[in-house]
């Protein structure tokens, strides 16, 4: 017979099978007495006929596997493998009737469902499992999932209600096999002790073989380890260490007796790799490093196979796991379980949208379980404008590397921004000035009361600020070393300054990038000082994670002296506007200081990072570097340049050519241009344009692409200096302290917002038509309020339509209908013109477009103008204009009108003529 698709698979499936552990024969060979305790029969014979692989386990048939060629969807498969497992093998006997354990696989996909579980379903799982693991399961009286349905109710005893909800709702959705479980916990509210509570649980009621417990880097493996070690079983009151084994894995060996193994997502990685653990960067939390390189992929490994974990939580789970480091997940055949406080539209979107559980830090605050916040803000002359110094003048400049210094006199005039500044240019003026200000306002202001200066942390852009910040506040304080200390990875020993900080006097002050920002428990902290924006909404809120801690007062007395009677509050010393700045919900790539130079040109060059955020990054960091380059430095780069223009012809000769090549392939109009050009067309497609800029984007990329240009790049920027400005002298522009958002939070909410559409009525177009069209006139879009939507989630106003209305509740309860409904977009129209006074109530927008409609209807009706089919037609379309506010026959082509039969439906229940007059009337009656 020719050889085929079906064949190439099955050759596949015989060396996974191997791999995995299975000898595969021939059903005309068929030998039990090979050492494999596992053999895969090809082609074996059933009545029905025969299967691919009739799998035998010490002698019994336990399963079959389907073979289908690469490309094969295998979800309507199931059925033919069935057939076989419930098959009579005959001259082999069978564990049991039907076959346990079903695969289907084309050798690129395999599914695969165990037919004891409750409700067998498939999954798709990494590689067939090995003979060992089914032998086990085969012993086992219930399936895991099985078990899982039948956990004993669980006793609060000294849970929190959030971890008890937590717990509770994640059994549920183990109960009912979803395979993702998310839980979002405010920092500060025992993420960690619910999980170790549901590990013991899992390990003693599902019988769990074993979990894998992700930390963010390793010093937060320890704090873990020290959970468990920590925690007491409530029914032996023993520790759970006494009773199960918890390795914290500090070599690529999993101990066998392991019940919990608690390790980093890099460590597995390397383990899966068979690499060297002793490269591995634990230290770095994923949180302060952008995502370039190669996505993580892995291979199988028989050391550590897929079936090695039941369970596997995610603590601090943060984008990276979602791209980067997604397969290693994928890899393992476990139920997934992910912590977080602040999830993004990624993390959920990974996790399947399966939110199990919701603790917000403002019901944390509201339940004591964490403290609220103040923010103070500084504002100075230099750090909101920069500075500049005149030509002449004789500047002292530092090697970013080795810290050396050199004097250079100025041939023209230093200029520089904000932005630029303790990257570019330091000015020791301008942290002098926040350092004093920050230390008199604190001790005459915010915490007047207290002898010894509250513990602070400040965070700085990156190590070298660090250095500069610690010294300046040393000499401005007036003290010693032991007061105030710097924690970053350069430093010995950090984690022993970390411990000091948390349990002594001093320090009193911690000076640091990122180390501390997330998963670091220092309950006695007191302020944040901010000297390094954020851009991150999700990285913003793990670092404000650190001052939500409570502490007794007691231990808090401890530390901080007896003036410190109680830690009700934690102040943000916001002196770069952080909390005032525009945020997103994934980190994007320049993120500072955590996108390094080195990770952005990586990620462009190897392609996993050729993005519009990656190429504006480069575009910032290139014109940045170009404008602080001295002569000879440019010359040599350039130099460089011009041969690799010539030899591979991309016409890049200057740095200046180099930055504009990055910010062209981020500029929306010059990818435009690009797609009217290339296309032909004056209007480009959505595709058009996506294509035009994918060719901006590698004619920028080129350049770096040579070897040479990044390695005289890199060189050139080891050696390049930050110049001292010791000239410009700042001066405080204004402070102003805010009271916690908890005090008064719904009069906030109301007041900002309707302050809001009052100054930007004339800037948003919702807010344009609002003001300019009369009531029921106001023909808005889908995208007009949208945009609106935007608008109110970004700073200053960083509120939802949800918030909103619940805050609207709470100030005129008797004048606010579906408080505790789902929010709608369209409800934020309601918002607006309640706001506005023109609605005395403020009802959901549904409500409204539903009132109106059945007017329309019921004057139609009076015609006997509508069929019973018809009816229900115009429901779908009122339901549609409640949720989009306009409605077009395109629309009919999508649920839930496609699943009624779409717009051929649509024209057979109504002429053209009377749909098209319907649509009209039905859009005019829901006009805002």
């Amino acid at each position: 017979m020719p050889h085929g698709p079906e064949d190439d698979a099955r050759g596949t499936i015989d060396d996974m099978l191997r791999a995995a552990g299975w000898d595969v024969q021939h059903r005309d060979s068929y030998d039990p007495g090979v050492p494999e305790r596992g053999i895969a029969v090809r082609e074996y014979p059933f009545e029905t006929g025969p299967a691919d692989y009739l799998l035998v386990v010490d002698r019994e048939a336990v399963g079959v596997i389907e073979a289908k060629p690469e490309g094969t969807p295998l979800g309507g498969v199931s059925v033919q493998s069935q057939k076989y497992a419930s098959s009579d093998p005959k001259k082999i006997p069978a564990v049991e009737n039907p076959l346990p354990f079903v695969y289907e696989s084309t050798g690129v996909e395999t599914n695969f469902r165990d037919l004891r579980d409750p409700q067998p379903r498939a999954r798709e799982v990494f590689y067939f499992h090995q003979p060992e693991t089914l032998a086990d399961w085969i012993g086992q009286s219930r399936t895991l999932r099985g078990r899982l349905q039948r956990m004993p109710r669980l006793q609060q005893g000294i849970l929190r209600d959030c971890q008890y909800e937590a717990i509770e709702n994640l059994e549920k959705s183990f109960a009912g096999n979803h395979p993702r479980s998310l839980i979002q916990m405010a920092t500060g509210s025992g993420k960690t002790f619910m999980a170790v509570t549901e590990c013991y649980r899992l390990l003693k009621h599902a019988k769990a073989h074993r979990i894998l417990f992700l930390v963010d880097r390793k010093n937060l493996g320890k704090q873990t380890e020290k959970e468990f070690q920590q925690y007491t079983i409530p029914e032996s009151g023993r520790p759970f260490t006494q009773e199960y084994n918890v390795q914290h894995l500090r070599s690529d060996v999993i101990d066998e007796v392991s019940d919990v193994c608690i390790t980093t997502i890099q460590r597995v990685y390397s383990m899966l790799k068979g690499g060297d653990p002793e490269d591995l960067d634990e230290d770095t939390s994923a949180f302060e490093t952008t995502p370039t390189g190669e996505i993580r992929d892995v291979m199988y490994n028989s050391e550590v196979p897929p079936e090695t974990f039941d369970f596997i939580i995610v603590d601090e789970c943060h984008r990276s796991i979602y791209n980067v480091w997604r397969q290693v997940l994928e890899y393992f055949d476990a139920f997934l379980v992910g912590l977080t406080a602040t999830p993004s539209k990624q993390t959920l979107g990974f996790f399947q949208k399966q939110l199990v559980s919701e603790y917000p830090y403002e019901r944390s605050v509201a339940h004591n379980v964490n403290v609220p916040y103040e923010v103070f803000r500084i504002r100075t002359e230099i750090t909101e404008e920069g500075s500049s110094v005149d030509k002449g003048y004789t500047v002292e400049q530092r090697e970013k590397k080795t810290r050396r210094t050199r004097m250079q006199e100025l041939d023209e005039e230093l200029e520089y921004e904000a932005s630029d500044l303790d990257r570019d240019v330091m000015a020791p003026s301008q942290i002098r000035t926040v350092v004093s200000t920050f230390q008199d306002e604190t001790r005459n202001r915010l915490f007047p009361e207290r002898s010894m200066f509250p513990k602070t942390l400040v965070f700085t852009k990156d190590d070298n600020h660090a250095d500069d910040v610690l010294r300046i506040l040393r000499e401005e304080f007036e003290v010693g070393n032991r007061f105030a200390k710097k924690v970053t990875y350069t430093v010995q020993d950090p984690e022993d300054v970390i411990q000091q900080f948390r349990n002594s006097v001093y320090p009193r002050v911690v000076v640091s990038v990122d180390m501390i920002s997330t998963g670091t428990d220092v309950k006695p902290l007191e302020i944040l000082l901010f000297m390094r924006n954020v851009r991150s909404s999700v990285y913003f809120e793990q670092m404000l994670g650190r001052g939500t801690r409570t502490i007794d007062s007691s231990d808090l007395q401890a530390v901080s002296g007896k003036a410190a009677q109680a830690k009700t509050h934690f102040v943000l010393v916001d002196a770069v506007g952080v909390t005032e700045n525009k945020k997103t919900d994934a980190s994007p790539l320049d993120r500072e200081p955590s996108a390094s130079f080195d990770q952005l040109v990586r990620g462009a060059v190897e392609g996993s990072a050729r993005d519009e955020d990656t190429m504006a990054s480069l575009g910032d960091r290139f014109a940045r570097m170009n404008r602080a380059l001295e002569p000879e430095d440019r010359a040599e780069i350039e130099e460089v340049l011009e041969e690799s223009a010539e030899e591979r012809d991309h016409g890049v000769e200057t740095m200046t050519d180099l930055t504009e090549g990055f910010v062209r392939a981020a500029d929306y109009d010059e990818q435009v241009e690009r797609a009217q050009e290339t296309f032909g067309t004056e209007d480009p497609s959505e595709e058009q344009i996506e294509q035009a800029t994918e060719e901006l984007i590698e004619e920028a990329c080129q350049p770096i692409e040579d070897a040479d240009v990044r390695n005289t790049i890199q060189q050139v920027r080891e050696r390049s200096y930050v110049t001292i400005d010791d000239v410009s002298r700042d001066k405080v522009i204004d402070t102003k302290h805010r009271t916690p958002a908890s005090a008064s939070w719904a009069h906030n909410q109301v007041d900002s917002f309707e302050d809001f559409i009052e100054e930007h009525k004339d800037e948003i177009t919702a807010l344009e038509i609002f003001y300019d069209q009369p009531h029921g006139e106001r023909h808005l879009t889908l995208e007009q309020i949208q945009e609106l939507a935007e608008a109110i989630k970004q700073p200053p106003l960083k509120t939802t339509p949800g918030k909103l209305w619940k805050a609207y509740a709470r100030l005129e309860d008797d004048k606010v209908k579906g408080a505790g409904e789902d929010r709608l977009l369209t409800d934020i129209i309601s918002l607006v013109r309640h706001a506005m006074g023109e609605d005395e109530e403020l009802e959901p927008f549904r409500e409204e477009v539903e009132e109106r409609f059945y007017e329309w209807l019921e004057h139609q009706d009076r015609q006997q103008r509508f069929t019973t089919d018809q009816v229900e037609w115009l429901e779908m379309i009122k339901e549609h204009l409640a949720a989009n506010l306009t409605i077009e026959e395109d629309d009919f082509e999508y649920s839930p009108f496609e699943d009624k039969g779409g717009i051929y439906k649509a024209h057979a229940l109504f002429d053209d003529e009377e749909l098209d007059t319907i649509l009209d009337e039905l859009n005019d009656v829901v006009a805002a």
